[in-house]
């Protein structure tokens, strides 16, 4: 009988199959530049990653996609390109419309409630002090998908009677800060941008005055159609659970909150609003 040789083999030498990563894409488009999009969401998704990996007991590596502007951004998310996307309320309806199966995951919470202000501002030493002002004059909006670049502000002006022939003209010039910055060095007489965006323009010098406010549903972070069910869970749970104060601190936000279709029913019928452009 041939003697035969046994080898114990140390455990730590046996190589163990790794864990696989759970790979996602959060998309996201250019409201602001690039890199303050960077600055501002890169924390949330990092304390996303801790959350989840904790939840599904296997490492989660989020990385972020910013596209070059609404439409792109849209696309991306229908078409389930990216697996989550935090969007306007806007963008959101007409992602739906594309995409019945998208789905809310969470809304933005500002100050424990789900609303934030849009503004018209002027040049501060602008003489025109309300809406009323404006007749004769020239208008910078957002994105033609904008809600507050766009559907609101031109339902606000339609409410108080101001419309696209009251104005001398108008043009869409894309992103929030753009807006802005054209009022600021007189390019147009008035335009229409998110409060925040208003408030770190004139935090850095801008001279920009405010003649009108109005609300806005908070964003919502919204799943692709095609995310698994049990990764879209743990993403909606972590989002609302999210207490990092440096990453809620990079989206000036408290936290996130449940959200649902219906949230956004006033945003449709603004964008269903044509007094505007009503002759």
């Amino acid at each position: 009988m041939k003697n035969i040789n046994y080898f114990i083999i140390p455990l730590a030498f046996i190589s163990l199959p790794a864990l696989s990563d759970i790979q996602l894409t959060f998309g996201v488009y250019t409201s602001d530049k690039a890199t303050a999009m960077v600055k501002q969401f890169r924390p949330v998704l990092d304390a996303l990653e801790t959350q989840m990996t904790a939840k599904l007991g296997e490492p989660v590596q989020i990385k972020m996609q910013i596209s070059k502007n609404y439409q792109q951004g849209l696309t991306n998310l229908v078409e389930g390109h990216v697996d989550f996307s935090r969007f306007g309320p806007s963008s959101y309806i007409l992602a739906k419309q594309k995409n019945p199966a998208i789905k809310i995951l969470a809304v933005e919470s500002n100050k424990g409630g789900k609303s934030f202000n849009g503004v018209i501002c002027v040049h501060q030493d602008s003489n025109i002090q309300s809406v009323k002002g404006l007749a004769g004059k020239s208008f910078a909006f957002g994105d033609e998908n904008s809600t507050i670049g766009r559907y609101l502000s031109q339902s606000y002006l339609a409410d108080h009677n101001m419309t696209a022939q009251a104005l001398d003209s108008f043009e869409y010039l894309g992103r929030h800060d753009k807006v802005g910055a054209a009022v600021a060095s007189e390019q147009y007489d008035a335009g229409a941008l998110k409060e925040s965006t208003y408030k770190k323009l004139v935090g850095k010098g801008a001279p920009l005055r405010v003649i009108a406010s109005f609300k806005n549903v908070t964003k919502p972070w919204i799943a692709s159609s095609l995310l698994k069910p049990k990764v879209a869970t743990s993403l909606k749970e972590s989002l609302i659970e999210l207490k990092d104060p440096k990453a809620l601190a990079a989206i000036k936000k408290d936290g996130f909150l449940p959200g649902s279709d219906s949230d956004y029913e006033r945003i449709r019928i603004a964008m269903a609003d044509n007094r505007f452009f009503e002759r």
